[in-house]
């Protein structure tokens, strides 16, 4: 039988298809949950919020039954995310539960289950709830720190909490003074919102957490936090009023010396600090003269990428070593600031046999405990093989012009001159010859003149400079270009419903941005005397989420009351 040309390749197009709808279908099996909490450490009468977040367009419900026995369940959302980050586009689906612990002590959030996948286990701590009030007043702000004594370049988290019974209108926290040593801030996350009930009264609650490094020892000052609102009461607004906290300040000690075991160590303070290795390939199978790479990651909490020092790779006089630009990355959790500091290196067999790396040793500070401690990575072995490719080294004889050598050889050996200029005149000769071939050939191709049509850029990348103009023209303070490029954007983004107005965009859009959008229709549109804040309009436009679908609210019986007072 005759099997034409097409359909052979038609046999290998729906072999490749198949191909890729199973490649598709084993993504989808495995997308990857992830399960978070807003805080980690909550009294038995606040809320918190549970995001299950899944990497991928699912349209399966988790399973949250299991989350009734140790919590109430209140509000419950989902949102389909399409994050855009730099003009880099993903999408995700993210469920949001309300709740509120039973009991107190160590709670541990049970894995919830997506599909044939489920997240991992959470552990929060729940104390007793307060019993003393700072003032009986209907408004005010509270401040603390984790640690009042602290080292240099050691993590101290600083938190703001403002405390609202009524309505307000207008508010403004302002961000944390401070005097003294100088100190780096971090924002250690987002801003959070939850409910809390003192003294049998329900309290919205607005906490920010920053994360401070003082460069130096001395002390730390830190001002007064001072939160300003309207309070609506009665149905009346009232002037413009201000609440603050009580100051604090925090003792800095100076570096302490390293440990005995470690006398050349680096200053490294942390809450906590892992060594972890990968490997491009099998070590135990790897010829002479190819490479391997080695990923070493150092990952801290309670401190930036920055201050991570730098790994010693412990190599051997077996391997050529050939070290990459290393990688670092900050993230905020509810413990502060984790690091992270991926080191490539490329290494290459000499000679062949076994090679033992010596083991990794980070000596670090433990901020809680307040004393050293070691992070280590055991030892690596590599077996190096012979490379098959690898030529035998012949003998070198020397010429020898006596008689007894040439006697010795059975008669007169040839004179043999070894040179290789005539090798290298013949390789160019060859390449010049290739050369011409090609001129050749192009030249009798027809030129093809005519003019070609612009080719449309995809829709990404319209967003994502129409997105770079509207940053460009918030941080120029002109209001009506940010209108016009957000507006050109959404068009791109909703092309069935495209939104009118900026105030129509803001309500698809998550915070910070859907606020900072309000505050500018507020100044275009709304009263004489409002003012906007072009730089953090700039920020929140760097990384935001698309919402896509609406709230469902359902109040789980027995949950305390956690209707917002106002904002």
């Amino acid at each position: 039988m005759v099997v034409t040309r097409f359909e052979k390749h038609k046999s290998i197009f729906i072999n490749l298809f198949v191909a890729a709808l199973l490649l598709l279908a084993t993504f989808s099996a495995h997308a990857s949950v992830i399960a978070a909490v807003d805080r980690a450490n909550v009294e038995l009468n606040e809320s918190f919020t549970l995001k299950i977040t899944v990497d991928t367009a699912i349209d399966v419900e988790p399973n949250a039954d299991s989350l009734e026995e140790d919590f109430y369940v209140g509000t419950r959302s989902q949102l389909s995310n399409t994050t855009i980050v730099n003009g880099q586009i993903s999408r995700s689906r993210t469920w949001t539960y309300v709740l509120m612990a039973k009991r107190e002590g160590e709670l541990v959030i049970p894995p919830v289950r997506i599909g044939s996948e489920q997240s991992e286990p959470v552990t929060i701590r729940v104390t007793p709830p307060s019993t003393t009030l700072p003032g009986e007043a209907d408004i005010f702000v509270t401040t603390e720190v984790d640690h009042a004594t602290s080292y240099v370049q050691a993590q101290v988290l600083y938190t703001v909490k403002v405390y609202r019974a009524v309505a307000t209108r207008q508010p403004r926290l302002s961000e944390p003074s401070m005097s003294g040593v100088e100190v780096l801030i971090e924002s250690a996350g987002e801003e959070r919102t939850y409910e809390s009930i003192l003294g049998g009264k329900a309290y919205n609650v607005v906490e920010r957490i920053y994360a401070l490094f003082p460069q130096e020892s001395g002390s730390i000052s830190i001002a007064p936090a001072r939160f300003e609102a309207r309070v609506l009461r009665d149905g009346r607004i009232t002037g413009r009023k201000i609440y603050e906290s009580e100051p604090i300040d925090v003792i800095v000690n100076p570096i302490p010396p390293p440990p005995d075991d470690f006398p050349d160590a680096v200053w490294f303070p942390a809450k906590s600090v892992s060594i972890t290795e990968d490997w491009s390939r099998d070590q135990s199978d790897l010829p002479a003269g190819e490479p391997i790479t080695r990923h070493i990651t150092v990952t801290a909490l309670g401190q930036l990428s920055t201050q991570i020092p730098v790994i010693d790779p412990g190599v051997s006089d077996a391997l050529k070593l050939y070290p990459d630009k290393p990688e670092f990355r900050d993230t905020a959790e509810a413990l502060g600031m984790r690091a992270i500091r991926r080191d490539q290196y490329a290494m290459i067999g000499v000679t062949s046999g076994e090679v033992q790396l010596s083991p990794i040793e980070l000596p670090w500070w433990s901020i809680d405990d307040g004393e050293w401690r070691v992070a280590s990575l055991s030892g690596a072995m590599l077996n190096i093989l012979p490379s098959p490719t690898a030529i035998p080294v012949q003998p070198v004889v020397e010429a020898d012009d006596s008689a007894s050598a040439q006697d010795a050889a059975g008669g007169l050996a040839p004179d043999i001159i070894y040179n290789d200029f005539w090798r290298y005149v013949s390789v160019g000769l060859a390449a010049l010859w290739v050369m011409t071939l090609l001129a050749w050939w192009s030249s009798r191709r027809p030129a093809n003149n005519a003019p070609r049509e612009p080719e449309v850029p995809p829709v990404h990348k319209q967003q994502a400079r129409f997105l770079k103009a509207a940053r460009k023209a918030a941080l120029a303070g002109d209001a009506s270009a940010v209108k016009s490029n957000l507006l050109e954007w959404a068009r791109l983004q909703w092309p069935e419903q495209p939104p009118r107005s900026i105030g129509d965009v803001a309500g698809r859009v998550s915070v910070p941005l859907a606020t900072q959008l309000e505050q500018l229709c507020s100044a275009s549109y709304g009263p004489g005397g409002r003012e906007w804040d072009g730089n953090a309009l700039a920020k929140s436009l760097r990384s935001f989420s698309v919402l896509n679908d609406e709230v469902e609210e359902r109040s789980a019986e027995g949950l305390p009351p956690l209707s917002p007072v106002g904002n």
